[in-house]
């Protein structure tokens, strides 16, 4: 098997194998894109390659690896995915008739194959910034420079992080200013088509003292085609400010889906972030949430609806510097058929966090006898005067919720149905959109049908 991922620079190292430290057979073409020196700054282009040397240099995580326990990396087929081609006129129009999105909304933007499509800003307060990517290296550098990718990635995909930073030229940059409140979401769209094709979009908020933004980001496959999607979202809340965001994955079914989340709460900053898993074969998110400011607070909400022989593996950190935080986690699984979820989730109070009030929580109910859900939850506590919880749960719908149902007449599949809907609609409506609840409802419905 093969990739080619574009001509290499010169000096390139030498290819390594995806699945050991030392080089690759030469049948293996991994190679970094070239990047175009006008258009992008020095610093950026910089550590492109540097992520690129660190990407060739890192082994894939082993079954050794604790932050890959009960999954594997060999999930995610970098060998068999190329960087996605640029759309066609016909990809391009069959996006923009697929894309059924918010009606209410502030901006949307639509990408097909990493290239954008579409944009409408015209709803937007004066002084917000909301761009593309490329638009933000050239007019924004030095907020980029300050924000973009500043984590370190420590939940396990410091490789899959490199080779997303090496190839990443598309996704959206919003920053709002002090005082400035954008009461509409932004909403993007991330299609991709192509078999075995290789997107790498990115997300980057960031707001000023008591600003107020919403975002939704989609990540979909056209014609029912498989492909590869390696995104990140950084947030970062200014003091006092509010971010809302939201990732739904959505892809083909033999697609796969890696998703990290970096989360920078300030002083009395509020961050609420949603991961929605319904599609592909493979998923896998990391968040991390680090309030570094007195007072601030992180939602982490999370729904998946796996069916078949589908994985979910979520991995959550919830890391608290300051004291008087306060932190919310709530992931809920649904499973069916053969499918499995993985959960592991650590809370870290530091020293001098005191008065710190966290919370985790994953439950999944299991629909079939081979369905399989692991929950590995977890408190590191260096501070006093903390309020700390977690706990995990995993079991099938109880024989009397059916009865109650099946008794007014109600059919097996569909009190299972009415069951699910309500397990997951509370973590849902936490989000907080009616109109996005609503659209995530009917999909959810869709997927139950195929389900059953």
């Amino acid at each position: 098997m093969s990739a080619t991922l574009a001509p290499a620079p010169k000096n390139t190292p030498a290819p390594v194998s995806p699945d050991s430290d030392s080089p690759a057979p030469s049948g293996l073409e991994i190679t970094v894109p070239v990047r175009d020196e006008k258009s992008a700054p020095g610093w950026f282009l910089a550590r492109s390659e540097a992520a690129w040397a660190e990407f060739q240099a890192l082994p894939m995580p082993g079954i050794k690896d604790e932050n890959w326990r009960y999954s594997s990396s060999k999930k995610i087929e970098l060998a068999d995915h190329t960087p996605a081609a640029a759309p066609t006129a016909a990809n391009t129009a069959a996006a923009l008739a697929a894309t059924e999105g918010l009606k209410e909304r502030a901006a949307r933007f639509v990408f097909v194959n990493d290239v954008l499509v579409e944009s409408d800003t015209a709803n937007l307060p004066a002084g917000v910034v909301c761009v593309t990517f490329a638009e933000a290296l050239r007019d924004h550098s030095d907020v980029l420079k300050q924000h973009f990718m500043q984590r370190e990635m420590t939940l396990g995909s410091a490789k899959f992080a490199a080779l997303h930073l090496a190839h990443v030229k598309a996704g959206v940059v919003v920053i709002v200013p002090k005082n400035v409140a954008i009461e509409k979401p932004v909403e993007i769209f991330h299609w991709v088509v192509g078999d075995h094709a290789a997107i790498f979009p990115h997300t980057l908020v960031v707001t000023g003292d008591n600003a107020e933004v919403s975002v939704v980001d989609h990540y979909r496959s056209l014609d029912g085609e498989g492909g590869l999607s390696i995104a990140i979202a950084d947030l970062v809340g200014g003091r006092g400010s509010k971010i809302t965001y939201a990732a739904c994955q959505e892809l083909a079914d033999d697609a796969q889906a890696l998703h990290l989340s970096s989360i920078v709460a300030g002083r009395d900053a509020a961050v609420k972030s949603f991961q929605v898993q319904l599609g592909a074969s493979f998923s896998r998110s990391e968040s991390v949430s680090d309030l570094i400011g007195e007072g601030s607070r992180s939602d982490m909400l999370s729904v998946s609806l796996p069916i078949g022989e589908q994985i979910v593996d979520q991995r959550t950190l919830q890391n608290h510097k300051a004291p008087h935080a306060s932190s919310d986690l709530l992931y809920k699984n649904a499973l069916y058929g053969k499918s499995r979820s993985i959960f592991s989730g650590l809370i870290t109070v530091d020293e001098g966090a005191h008065y710190t009030d966290a919370y985790q929580t994953c439950r999944n109910l299991l629909n079939s006898n081979e369905a399989e859900a692991t929950s590995l939850p977890g408190l590191e506590i260096s501070a006093d005067q903390v309020k700390c919880s977690h706990g995990a749960t995993s079991g099938p719908i109880s024989d009397e919720e059916l009865f109650y149902l099946k008794a007014r007449g109600i059919s097996d599949s569909e009190s299972r149905k009415l069951i699910i809907e309500g397990f997951l609609a509370g973590v849902i409506e936490r989000f907080g959109n009616g109109e996005l609840l609503d659209t995530l409802v009917a999909r959810i419905d869709e997927k139950l049908e195929r389900a059953e």
